[in-house]
């Protein structure tokens, strides 16, 4: 699997991303029985509501190898600030569309 994440820009101040990383590491969360090698292609955020860079980010995330996008827990749990992403449907809607059926979406990473 070759992963790009996209996070919620309101959610850098306050998370680094460990928990993502861990959860790829001890293959839990949105990881667990994925056996095969993941490489994570990139780590971004979807740009600021309401998701207004999502798609070029995502493409860009495609264009550098990945086969898989993450949407962090930040986006769909609204961990650590409490408050989910009120565009998280519609934004997982515009990017499946634009990029296709060959990429493989994950909905939340832990």
């Amino acid at each position: 699997m070759k992963l790009g994440i996209i996070r919620c820009m309101q959610t850098e101040d306050y998370c680094p991303g460990s928990t993502d990383f861990k959860s790829i590491r001890e293959r839990t969360g949105a990881f667990a029985g994925i056996e095969e090698e993941i490489e994570i292609i990139g780590f971004i955020n979807c740009g600021g509501c309401p998701a207004k860079k999502a798609v070029l980010r995502a493409r860009e995330l495609v264009r550098r190898g990945a086969d898989t996008i993450a949407f962090a827990s930040c986006i769909q749990k609204g961990t650590p600030i409490g408050y989910p992403c009120p565009f998280a449907k519609k934004m997982k809607e515009i990017i499946a569309k634009d990029l296709g059926e060959g990429i493989r979406f994950l909905d939340y990473t832990h």
